[in-house]
């Protein structure tokens, strides 16, 4: 069951299965790694919820909550 990136507790991560974004923010996000199949980390979230930092392909990411409900996952956790 895929679920927005946003829903996942600090230190559960999850596989990307789709970004429903297009677009130059699509592309912008595929640049940064977010592709289908990739592992991704929820490391911290902001005091206000906003921004979130993830861990993909050893590096840190923050992005703010509205993108990551745009990203569906498929939590391992």
């Amino acid at each position: 069951m895929s679920v927005p990136l946003s829903d996942l507790n600090v230190g559960e991560s999850g596989i990307i299965v789709k970004l429903n974004v297009k677009g130059a923010a699509r592309q912008r996000l595929l640049a940064m790694g977010l592709v289908k199949g990739e592992t991704i980390l929820v490391k911290r979230v902001a005091p206000l919820g906003d921004p979130i930092d993830f861990v993909i392909k050893g590096y840190h990411l923050s992005l703010r909550k509205t993108e990551a409900d745009e990203i569906l996952v498929e939590s391992q956790d």
